[in-house]
């Protein structure tokens, strides 16, 4: 090891560290409660020491020199005193131990002179007194800068060397063992002190890592581990804190609540793999956006958008469909190149909501209305949705303080074959007539009976009428019940409707039970199983409003269906749309390809029907033949139907 390195290191070690700014705060809080003390202790026995040679030694010594060193522990008393409440930045902790590494030694050379410069002066008691006060002093300084190393050693270096070197260079045996004693306590003392300030220095280093742990268990509590985008727990903290903001400043927060349409199919037909990088990449097109606003990850496909300083609602909403456009471009996967959309709902404070919860669940609201009436759009909150909101809620309530036994009712639409005009079979429809209410229609209370689990007791009473009507029909005419994707989610749930046709006596082989392409969103295993065992009973499965929703050919020819419900969304002014045109030829010969009849909805002009004709539509249902109808008209429709074909 050379002169200059170790010369460098004995610098280094003798100097302030900047490389850590908790330890360099650490240790100025620390001083700012120890260096009072020492300034004191200081003072006191100064002037202790100074009176004692007061009437012997000149003026300059016991009162001019002490009172200099008074007023420097005293700026300096001052100083610490105040800095006790502070909680400097690094760089200003480090200037000021710094300024207190250089004063220990300027201190240290200044009261040793000083000590030692009154020592002729004394008898042998009054050069005890010097050797008393060299020696405590300095035990004093170390005790009181425990945490600031490099000062301690400097100022133990100098009273402590020249101390040992004075007093031995007098011969004199009783200072040569004081000075030796001296020197032995504090070597000692400084084998403590260093100790102690690595003891120090690991407690503030573990702080640092135990914070650091902290912060990042923090971090990963708030993050979702798929996407890297903040997780539901830091939305509504952070959604909280907006609130609050803008409660104060009196601006706005808009709140978007965003599903993916599309997702579950990609999951279901590629693999959750694949699903897991398509979340991802969504989380990648999602984060680009102003620094007003920012993303998260609520869970499964289902992300949110806080911003704040919300633009006016007509830019705001603008904006909002600018961000679901961003979806439609398609995911170039490695497995395959997918294609989704979503949807949006978007609510704003204090506009519409006035707390954390109101603002989700309108935004939340807001979103099951876009996915219903208006899929792949962003969607503003407005009063009329209060109102609706309000409307369901007497729903609710109402549903569950419902006799459904006498409440419910089921009216009967014609299924007509073209070719012959005859009915073929009946689609059952629930009626509800409320004691409070009155009449509520089926689109209102099936939706809601849905989100409360109620669907269960709606369908029970509903399919027994129904089979109870049914079975005083001739033999060859058939019964359509419409089903809940909720009736198909469990295995108890399908015993229970098994039991109700077996105990109906109405023959089984006659049932079609239609579902939708909604059921195929929840557990689709489940769903399938449910659907077996109702077709080992005898009943036929239809697929309801067919086209509107995502299912996969490979799903539908893994399910036993028997027919196919073309929407009436396909049908209306079909012969005025070619789209429409198409689409409804392009299912025909999909049904006719998978050896299931199609039956085609909401037909009501004759222009319509004579284009299905034209296609080689054979079942068709609609107000062109009959509305729904009492189940006490259902024959004398039949009746009248039959003499129409006759009189033709």
């Amino acid at each position: 090891m050379t002169a200059r390195s170790v010369w460098s290191a004995t610098r280094q070690f003798m100097s302030v560290q900047s490389d850590n700014a908790e330890l360099l705060k650490a240790q100025y809080q620390s001083f700012s409660r120890q260096m009072p003390m020492m300034y004191m202790i200081l003072m006191a026995n100064t002037w202790a020491l100074a009176i004692t040679y007061v009437t012997i030694a000149p003026l300059v010594l016991t009162i001019i020199i002490p009172a200099v060193f008074t007023a420097v522990c005293g700026a300096r008393i001052i100083f610490w005193w105040k800095a006790q409440a502070a909680c400097p930045e690094p760089a200003v902790a480090h200037k000021a131990l710094s300024r207190t590494n250089r004063l220990a030694g300027a201190i240290g050379v200044a009261f040793t002179a000083w000590s030692l410069a009154l020592f002729p002066y004394g008898d042998a008691y009054m050069q005890s007194h010097v050797a008393f006060y060299m020696a405590i002093t300095v035990i004093s300084c170390i005790f009181c800068l425990t945490h600031l190393r490099s000062a301690a050693l400097i100022v133990t270096g100098i009273v402590n060397g020249a101390f040992v070197i004075f007093f031995i260079s007098l011969g004199q045996s009783t200072f040569i063992a004081i000075s030796i004693n001296v020197a032995l306590v504090c070597a000692g003392m400084l084998v403590i002190l260093l100790t102690n300030y690595r003891t120090f220095e690991q407690m503030i280093i573990g702080q640092q890592r135990a914070e650091a742990l902290s912060s990042e268990n923090l971090r990963l509590a708030n993050i979702d581990s798929l996407t890297d985008l903040p997780n539901r727990r830091a939305f509504f903290q952070q959604l909280r804190t907006s609130i609050d903001k803008a409660e104060k400043t009196n601006t706005r927060v808009a709140l978007g609540v965003m599903d993916l349409d599309g997702f579950k199919p990609v999951n279901d037909l590629y693999g959750h793999s694949v699903g897991d990088r398509l979340l991802t990449e969504v989380g990648i097109r999602l984060s680009f956006l102003p620094e007003t606003c920012t993303v998260y990850r609520l869970g499964g496909d289902e992300f949110a958008i806080i911003a704040t300083m919300a633009s006016p609602d007509d830019v705001l909403i603008g904006k909002a469909n600018k961000l679901v456009e961003r979806l439609l471009a398609p995911f170039n996967l490695p497995e395959a190149t997918v294609q989704i959309s979503a949807s949006m709902g978007v609510a704003v404070y204090p506009d519409m909501a006035l707390t954390t919860e109101e603002l989700f669940d309108r935004a939340d609201y807001t979103l099951y209305q876009a996915k219903r009436n208006r899929r792949g759009e962003a969607v503003l909150f407005s009063a009329a949705y209060q109102t609706q909101i309000n409307d369901e809620a007497r729903i609710e309530q109402a549903l569950k303080q419902a006799n459904f036994d006498k409440e419910l009712s089921v009216v009967f639409q014609p299924i007509v074959d073209i070719k012959t005009q005859q009915a073929i079979g009946f689609e059952a429809l629930a009626r509800w007539k409320s004691p409070i209410l009155g009449e509520v229609s089926p689109s209102l209370f099936f939706p809601i009976a849905e989100r409360i689990g109620f669907v269960g007791a709606l369908t029970r009473p509903l399919l027994r009428q129904a089979l109870s009507t049914a079975n005083q029909w001739d033999s060859n005419i058939r019964l359509s019940f419409n089903l809940s994707a909720y009736d198909l989610n469990s295995h108890e749930s399908v015993l229970s409707l098994i039991s109700i046709i077996e105990s109906s006596n109405f023959d089984a082989h006659r049932l079609d039970l239609e579902i939708t392409e909604t059921a195929f969103a929840h557990d689709f295993e489940q769903v399938k199983r449910s659907i077996e065992m109702l077709r080992l009973l005898g009943c036929g499965i239809s697929l309801d409003d067919f086209g509107t929703g995502y299912s996969s050919l490979s799903r539908l020819h893994a399910l036993p269906l028997t027919k196919i419900k073309i929407d009436r969304s396909f049908v209306t002014d079909l012969h005025k749309r070619p789209a429409s045109y198409k689409i409804v030829k392009s299912l025909l010969a999909l049904g006719r390809d998978m050896n299931l009849d199609c039956v085609i909805e909401g037909v009501e002009t004759t222009e319509e029907l004579a284009a299905l004709r034209q296609l080689g539509g054979a079942l068709v249902q609609g107000y062109i033949y009959s509305p729904p109808i009492a189940e006490q008209d259902v024959k004398a429709f039949r009746i009248e139907a039959n003499g129409k074909v006759a009189g033709a």
